[in-house]
């Protein structure tokens, strides 16, 4: 079992001294289910990216941005929001844990690596 409490500052030490001012973990692998603790310094930015097929990220510590396109929408400690299906990034607007839940594959909803070998 996984203490997320602990990942969280784990991970949070981490980013405050990694030269990207970023650290993640993917801690929970279960078939196309995945959940990663992602910390972030204040500043940092992670680019526009493929959304999976479903996915939410729940604030676990801080302040963020997501982006995606022209929306965006900021998110504090205690919130969950579901991620677009369009491209989308995101931005620590203080130092902040995450925790990211994906589903990499659905029914009738090819994975990346299907669509890739089928195109």
């Amino acid at each position: 079992m996984d203490d997320l409490t602990t990942l969280a500052r784990r991970h949070l030490d981490q980013a405050k001294a990694d030269p990207h001012g970023r650290s993640a973990h993917l801690f929970l692998h279960d078939g196309p289910l995945r959940q990663s603790v992602i910390a972030m310094v204040s500043g940092c930015e992670l680019d526009e990216h493929n959304a999976p097929p479903a996915a939410s990220l729940q604030v676990l510590h801080g302040h963020v941005r997501l982006t995606g396109g022209t929306n965006r929408m900021d998110l504090i400690a205690g919130q969950v929001q579901e991620l677009p299906h369009e491209r989308h990034g995101l931005r620590a607007l203080e130092d902040s844990v995450v925790l990211l839940t994906t589903v990499t594959a659905t029914p009738g909803c090819p994975t990346p690596y299907e669509e890739a070998t089928t195109a």
